[in-house]
């Protein structure tokens, strides 16, 4: 059964007219409360107010927000003036500044909050059976993806806790909840809403194949979306306890085992583009597709618009918040395609908005305090006619038609290669040739005796993560859960290059300054203070 037209292919359709009229689906009350659900219709309107966090009222969200998660960290800092920024980039965080971050908790909760409404209203109407199975996953799926969007962030397996689960049976008087004891609560929540969006025990399946769904339909969760994000949620929590890495294997297992039109592969045309060309719209639902938040010229995420060139030189107003680091650039091994198909510095010619642009040129300067930009997600912004067909009018909004990719295939053959080497204590043969795989498609060869042992193929895996992975969102997580963030970050401060041709020294003597200041109390973020005034159950984390 298919949902109504609620998406269009290559975008979300979060148009005023989709949202607006429909506070009822906004607004949390008694769950199960609502009178006004009676038709298909409804829970069509009710589903797409789940994906409100996109558009581009959502800015702290989709926008900047979802990279203040990730800023900074040895990979990505802060690479323009602004005063809230700079705190975050100095390590100054306080629990009532944050800048977008802050949006993050409450967005999050209100998401959970409308998949509650839906996991306790569908199941009661009287509709297709088939549909409200449908309808009932993709909630699962939600509730489960808006709790592991902020959890790591703010909870452990000490004396911070876990943070509020507040589901569809909670009643309203126990929705100011403390604090779990741990955040291993949270990661067997979300693993178990994955596992719920795909089954209703004798009911049958909920959550259909990426296949199963028709183009207007894309953008949806579907089985390997779920599985991949509940092996993300097993591998946050393994760092707290081994034996979730046997989930990882389990929901990779199922995602790489996917055949016919849904099997998964890493995309690869053939050419020396191959990693620049995955970043266009043309595989926004391509081979290696799991999971992505999608947009238009109208509406949608900006987060591609954040970074690159602050103000792109008068042609489009890039916003230049995230830059590359010299770390992230040195990463890369010689011949590595990925490089220059994911940093962006001077010396370097790119097409933007019909122009050839010569990077760093007395035409085109360069603002990045790193000297260095993004490259990864600059395609829409290619041709000379794209502003109003593939990126928006609006400078200030910048919604483009590059999905915004939060889950692909790259991601659960890495999570598998790391989870079979800490499970087994060495690597295993399909684990081998994942890492093989990547690197392949990259440009470089594989030195076979870094494959032998654990420590060898640990580190190799991780290095990967941060080269095929930059700018996802995943880096610093990544380092806080090896433990090695704050030692990182102490590195990437005192990193000095040994030339400027593609670097900047006077930002890496600031770095080297500052990111001296990172600590253990800079592992995870203070709960917001606007959140603690409203819920007096809370309580903060203790080192803030």
């Amino acid at each position: 059964m298919k949902m109504k037209k609620i998406f269009i292919l290559g975008g979300l359709l979060m148009s005023g007219a989709l949202v607006s009229g429909c506070s009822d689906f906004l607004e949390v009350k008694k769950y199960g409360a609502s009178t006004v659900w009676e038709t298909q219709g409804d829970i069509d309107k009710a589903i797409a107010a789940l994906y409100s966090f996109t558009t581009n009222d959502s800015e702290g969200v989709t926008g900047r927000g979802i990279m203040w998660f990730e800023c900074c960290s040895d990979n990505l800092t802060v690479g323009r003036p602004q005063s809230e920024a700079e705190d975050i980039r100095n390590f100054r965080m306080a629990p009532s500044n944050g800048r977008d971050v802050k949006n993050n908790w409450k967005i999050m909760y209100e998401v959970n909050a409308k998949a509650n409404n839906i996991i306790k209203m569908v199941p009661t109407m009287n509709l297709d059976e088939a549909y409200k199975r449908k309808a009932t996953g993709i909630a699962y799926f939600f509730r489960g993806f808006a709790m592991l969007w902020i959890a790591p962030y703010y909870g452990d397996n000490g004396p911070n806790g876990g943070i509020p689960i507040i589901l569809d049976t909670t009643e309203p008087a126990d929705m100011d909840l403390p604090r779990p004891a741990s955040v291993l609560q949270n990661y067997d929540q979300i693993i178990s809403d994955m596992r719920g969006a795909l089954r209703s025990g004798e009911a049958g399946e909920r959550l259909p194949y990426f296949s199963e769904l028709a183009p207007e339909e894309y953008g949806l969760p579907h089985k390997a979306a779920a599985w991949a994000f509940a092996a993300r949620a097993a591998l946050y929590a393994a760092q707290f306890d081994a034996k979730y890495y046997d989930t990882v294997i389990e929901m990779c297992d199922k995602v790489m085992a996917l055949s016919g039109a849904d099997k998964r592969d890493l995309f690869d045309d053939g050419t020396n583009n191959t990693f620049a060309n995955l970043w266009r719209k043309e595989q926004n639902f391509g081979c290696e597709y799991i999971f992505s938040l999608l947009g238009n010229a109208s509406d949608g995420p900006k987060f591609h618009g954040m970074s690159f060139q602050n103000g792109g030189w008068g042609l489009y107003n890039h916003w230049g918040y995230f830059q590359p680091t010299l770390s992230l650039w040195e990463a890369f091994e010689e011949g590595d395609i990925r490089r220059d198909a994911t940093i962006l510095y001077p010396g370097q010619t790119i097409k933007f908005m019909g122009r050839e642009i010569l990077f760093g040129s007395s035409t085109y300067g360069i603002s990045s305090d790193t000297g260095m930009t993004f490259r990864k997600f600059l395609s829409p912004w290619e041709e000379a006619d794209c502003v109003g067909k593939d990126v928006n009018p609006n400078g200030d909004n910048a919604s483009n038609t590059l999905g915004m990719c939060l889950m692909r295939y790259a991601d659960v053959l890495l999570m598998y290669a790391e989870a079979i080497n800490e499970y087994a204590g060495a690597p295993d043969d399909q684990a081998k040739d994942a890492i093989r795989e990547i690197r392949k498609r990259a440009g470089v060869k594989t030195d076979e005796s870094l494959l032998g042992d654990y420590r060898s193929f640990r580190d190799l895996v991780r290095n990967e993560r941060g080269r095929e992975l930059a700018f996802e969102g995943l880096r610093k997580w990544d380092l806080i859960r090896w433990g090695t963030f704050v030692e990182k970050m102490h590195n990437a401060g005192t990193n000095q290059p040994t030339e400027n041709k593609y670097r900047n020294v006077s930002y890496t003597n600031y770095a080297s300054a500052n990111y001296a200041n990172v600590t253990a109390r800079h592992i995870y973020l203070p709960i917001p203070t606007k959140e603690l005034a409203v819920n007096h159950a809370l309580r903060q984390n203790p080192l803030w």
